[in-house]
Formats: C-alpha cells, sequence, structure tokens
C-alpha cells in the first residue's frame, strides 16, 4: 500500500504541532527543510487562485518543465487583470503517494532534473516575459527552485548569460512585476525571476544564496554544521523581511501550506491579488520610477575616513615583469604533461606573457591581475580619480558572520582597496570614461552588497557625464558572508547597466578568470562583451561543483575563452596588452549622432 503523506523528524516528535509557536521552536535548518516540504503546494496547485489560466510556450527540451509558462487573468472586485504566469515546477505533483509513484519511473525523474531548472526554461521565462510586454501583462514569477543547474551541459547552454538575460528583460519590462517566493527559493535559479518590482514570500518560505550544506562545507569544511549555517546565514522569508529584500509577507494563516493548503491558496489570492490592482491602477509612465526607487534602496553597507582608508591604501600589482637578467622565469612546481610527467624546465617569458600568463603545457595560471593592473592597462597614463561618491563605501557585516569583519580586514590590508570593487573616472586614448574594476585577490571578487551599490552610482555618474560605462568582471560568486542580500545587489546592478544602455551609452564589459556565479550573471553578462585571451573558469557553476554533482571530469578546455567560443557565446577576444585598442575602436564606432543629422 502506497504512503500517502511525507512526515519531517520533527513533525513525528511528540508535542509538535503546526501553530506558530511551536513552528518558530524549530532550528533554523528545520525551518529549512520545512520550506520544501515535498507536500507543500507547488506553481500549478497556484493555479487554482487565477482564472483562464492557459498554458503557453510548452515544449519538451530537457529542464524546460521546471520553469512552465500561463497566460491568466485575475478577477477581484468587479474587475479582470490579465497576468503573465512564470512559474519554478520543481517537481511534478505536490501530492506525495502520487509522487513517489512518478519518480519511480527513470525518465521521469531524468525529466525532472532534481527540480533545477536548465537553460531551456530559462529561454521560456525570457520568451515569456516578451509576450507579457506585448499583451500588456503584468509578469507574475512565482519561485520555488533549489538553484539552477549545475551541469557541463548547462554551461554548454549558456546558463549564466540566460539568467543573466531573464534579469535584465525583468529590469526593462514596460509592465510591473511582481515575484513569490512559494517555498525555496535559491541561489541563481531563484536570482534570475526575482528582480522584480515588488518580492513577495509565503510566510514559511526560505530565500538564500548558497544551500545550509554547502555554505557549511565551505566554512567549516563539513556538511555536519549546516543548521549552524542555515542560522547565521538568515534564510527565513521573515529574516529577508528584516533585511528589507522581501517586501512583503504572505500569511500561512492556519498553518504551514503543506497541512492547510486551502487557507494558504486563499491567502496568496489575497495579497497578490492587492499588489497587481495596485500596480494596475498607476500610471504606465510611473513604472520605470517607481523600479528605480525600490532598487536603489537594496543593499547595506557602512563608511571609512580618509583617515582610515591611509592607512592601508596602496597600489598593489600582479603583473609579472619581464626579468631583468634573462629571458626566462621559473616553471610552476606542479606542472605536468599530458603523460603525467613533471616538467621542470623554466619558461620563456614572452611566450607566457603572449598566452595571458596561462601555462600551454598543463593550464596552470601563473597570475591573476588586481584592480590596480587593469587600470593601468586600460587607462591613459595618470588618467584616473576615483570616485569620492564610491571611494568611502565598505562592506557590512549585517549577518555578524563568523571571522567576516576580519577577512575584510586582511583583504584591505592585502589589495589596498576598501572593497573588491573600485569606480572612478578616466580616459583612454583621450575619450573620458567611468570604470568599474575587480580585484580576485579581495575576498575572491565575490559580488556582495557594496558591489551592487559602488556600480549603481558608477553608472549613475556615467549618465550625468554622458560618460562610456566599462566593467572589468572577475569574481567567484555572491558572497555568502552577507546571505541572500549579497545575491539580491545583482538585479540592482542589472537595471543601473540598462539604465546607462537607455541613455544612449556604450556599456562595455571585460570578462577575465574567473568570472562566475553571481559575477557572471550579472555584470558578466551585460553589455559589449571583451573575453580576455586564454581566460578560464567562465560561467556560471564552478569546474570543482560541477564535477562533485555530477561525479565525472569536465572537459579538458571547459569553461575557457576558446570553449566558450566554439559554443557560440563569444564575440570578441582580446589579449590584456590589447584592451585599450580594442575599447577605444568601440567607442569611437558608438559616438552618437547629433540631432541634426540623424537619418
Amino acid at each position: 500500500m502506497p504512503v500517502k503523506h511525507f512526515y519531517l523528524p520533527f513533525e513525528k516528535k511528540k508535542g509538535f504541532s503546526y501553530g506558530a509557536e511551536s513552528i518558530e521552536r524549530l532550528s533554523e535548518y528545520e525551518k529549512y527543510q520545512l520550506s520544501f516540504h515535498p507536500e507543500r503546494p507547488k506553481y500549478l496547485d497556484y493555479l487554482a487562485v487565477f482564472d483562464n489560466a492557459e498554458e503557453c510556450l510548452q515544449n519538451d527540451r530537457h529542464g524546460s518543465c521546471l520553469i512552465q509558462t500561463h497566460r491568466a487573468e485575475l478577477h477581484r472586485d468587479g474587475a479582470s487583470w490579465p497576468v503573465m504566469l512564470i512559474g519554478q515546477q520543481s517537481g511534478p505533483t505536490s501530492n506525495f503517494a502520487e509522487l513517489t509513484r512518478i519518480m519511480q519511473d527513470q525518465a521521469e525523474s531524468v525529466r525532472w532534473n532534481q527540480g533545477m531548472p536548465t537553460p531551456a526554461a530559462f529561454e521560456k521565462a525570457i520568451e515569456a516575459i516578451a509576450i507579457a510586454e506585448r499583451e500588456g501583462r503584468t509578469i507574475i514569477t512565482v519561485i520555488d527552485t533549489a538553484g539552477a543547474d549545475p551541469t557541463e551541459e548547462s554551461e554548454a547552454g549558456g546558463i549564466a548569460w540566460k539568467i543573466g538575460r531573464c534579469m535584465q528583460a525583468l529590469a526593462e519590462a514596460t509592465v510591473p512585476t511582481i515575484s513569490v517566493i512559494i517555498n525555496r527559493g535559491c541561489s541563481g535559479g531563484a536570482i534570475a525571476l526575482t528582480g522584480c518590482d515588488a518580492v513577495l514570500a509565503m510566510e514559511y518560505s526560505t530565500y538564500l544564496v548558497i544551500s545550509p550544506e554547502a555554505c557549511s562545507s565551505i566554512l567549516f569544511r563539513t556538511r555536519d554544521k549546516a543548521n549552524l549555517a542555515a542560522e547565521i546565514s538568515q534564510i527565513t522569508s521573515k529574516e529577508g523581511f528584516g533585511n528589507g529584500i522581501v517586501d512583503e509577507l504572505i500569511p500561512e494563516p492556519a498553518g504551514p501550506a503543506h497541512r492547510f493548503p486551502g487557507e494558504a491558496l486563499e491567502s496568496f489570492r489575497e495579497v497578490v491579488g492587492r499588489q497587481i490592482e495596485a500596480f494596475g491602477k498607476a500610471p504606465a509612465e510611473s513604472i520605470q520610477k517607481r523600479r528605480i526607487e525600490r532598487w536603489q534602496k537594496i543593499g547595506q553597507w557602512a563608511t571609512t575616513t580618509e583617515e582610515e582608508i591611509s592607512r592601508y591604501e596602496k597600489r598593489v600589482s600582479n603583473f609579472i615583469p619581464k626579468p631583468e637578467k634573462n629571458h626566462f622565469i621559473a616553471r610552476h612546481k606542479r606542472c605536468r604533461n599530458e603523460h603525467n610527467r613533471n616538467i621542470l624546465d623554466p619558461v620563456l617569458y614572452t611566450k607566457l606573457l603572449a598566452d595571458n600568463f596561462v601555462c600551454d603545457t598543463c593550464g596552470f595560471r601563473y597570475t591573476r591581475l588586481t584592480a590596480h593592473d587593469y587600470i593601468d592597462l586600460l587607462l591613459d597614463e595618470n588618467s584616473f580619480t576615483e570616485h569620492p561618491e564610491t571611494r568611502y563605501i565598505v562592506d557590512r557585516d549585517i549577518l555578524n558572520f563568523p571571522e567576516y569583519t576580519d577577512k575584510l580586514g586582511e583583504a584591505r590590508e592585502k589589495n589596498g582597496m576598501t572593497t573588491a570593487v573600485i569606480t572612478g573616472d578616466g580616459t583612454i586614448e583621450g575619450n573620458e570614461v567611468v570604470l568599474c574594476a575587480t580585484s580576485f585577490g579581495f575576498l575572491g571578487g565575490s559580488f556582495c552588497m557594496s558591489t551592487g551599490e559602488k556600480v549603481w552610482r558608477a553608472a549613475r555618474i556615467a549618465i550625468d557625464k554622458r560618460r562610456p560605462l566599462i566593467i572589468q568582471a572577475a569574481g567567484g560568486g555572491a558572497r555568502m558572508h552577507e546571505g541572500c542580500s549579497s545575491m539580491v545587489s545583482i538585479p540592482k546592478i542589472h537595471l543601473a547597466i540598462s539604465l546607462v544602455e537607455q541613455a544612449g551609452l556604450p556599456v562595455i564589459t571585460i570578462v577575465t578568470d574567473p568570472t562566475l556565479g553571481g559575477v557572471a550573471i550579472g555584470f558578466g553578462s551585460r553589455g559589449i562583451r571583451i573575453f580576455e585571451h586564454n581566460a578560464g573558469n567562465i560561467g556560471f557553476s564552478g569546474k570543482r561543483v560541477i564535477e562533485q554533482y555530477t561525479g565525472k571530469k569536465t572537459s579538458k578546455e571547459f569553461q575557457t575563452t576558446g570553449w566558450l567560443q566554439s559554443k557560440g557565446f563569444v564575440d570578441m577576444v582580446a589579449h590584456p596588452l590589447e584592451l585599450k585598442c580594442k575599447i577605444s575602436a568601440i567607442i569611437k564606432n558608438s559616438v552618437e549622432i547629433p540631432e541634426h543629422q540623424e537619418g
């Protein structure tokens, strides 16, 4: 006889009830488990809230079913509001007995891909956003995901760029956009569709940048401290509301939605309906203004003083200079050829420089350049002036994350910078530009709230001064030390970059090694992109994460500029020494035509 219901361990404990007090006593990890209980209503269950729901864009591509799209209407107080629903369906059903039966079919199990959307799913979302704009429909995204698919196949399908395109499309949408986190909203899979005009969340949902298990593994070198990781990361929707990244909580008044689905759906209908009505009654021309006002408030940071900066500020360079006495430099110690033989002979400097400091025998990168190096490579000599508007912004430890404050202090001393990003004005062959440069050495260049704010302000400066915006991208993802607030700053910079482009100014992004995760789906996916010659580690999920998940090695040239070029994602490549000339040519070709000369 099939099991009709699933019970989490804490649900079986004597004395546990589904009342608010009982749930409040749960550990943070148990609250996380509750948020993706297999019987919590899924996107397709919430269709009952809407009227005349009609599926669109259905296809059989792998993973496409993880995002489903419907035209629908919501009737409220005698009015009918047309909507486009873009919902993440993390599994085939919330009926546990039926789920157990379906997932015994290997083909069905593969089809649902463990609830993780693929490039095909994000493509569907992008197309649905375009349809909604053409038809004047309010966009409702429904979030329920463990994260985007971490496989080589998805990287080959350009998943990083598809996620970035989702955020860009929402940032530029000409209709209102509302996002609702119904269960678990994790990592890039969630942020792809939460860059909206309002973000709502069911009372017992979670919103997080990284799973507690993965966070524990990175922080404590073990997955056994997942509860502590969940606690310090503040992943519940209530904490998201407190941190200003969720606009409104949708009550689960009778108790958790998996036990009281009817009441949860009715609560969803009331709150979402009120939001749709409010946006629908507002003047269409106010959409962008309200969007800008919302996103410029996102993020938290502290400020420092000139005296404090003077204690650590210095120019730091990782560029390997030409040897003074001979033409060779020592080979790195672990170099091995295809036959696994250790190679010891020195390396010709001119050859290493031509290969952008990458070993042509084993692919080892000898150095990663700093923000100061890129300032020197890109700008005319002594032309850079840091923006006073961004100079004093420093990272803020809003979660009291273990050792974060100490790590920030060490990073400032090591890199001579206040944060991972420095912005300022300069010239490129006489052309005035605004530059944002990143140092990977500053906590891996990870995307964080200060990065979002600095790029936002730099974009506004570019618009005010009518200058091209140049962004040098480097980083290993969103910064877990700031929890979901770091990730939520990514849609913020998508809006900022879109505003620069809408002002008729070029945005040029230099994609360097590494550009992964939040950095890749953020500014790494935008503008006129120049991929650095022989760069590697470019995409969404890192090589190690993919190999651990799939249990197999990635291909030899995986995530390099050459590999991405073979997949059709690279239009332009330049060696670091050629970047200045390449960017200058782009700027000259992008010069605005005076109004009297148009046509």
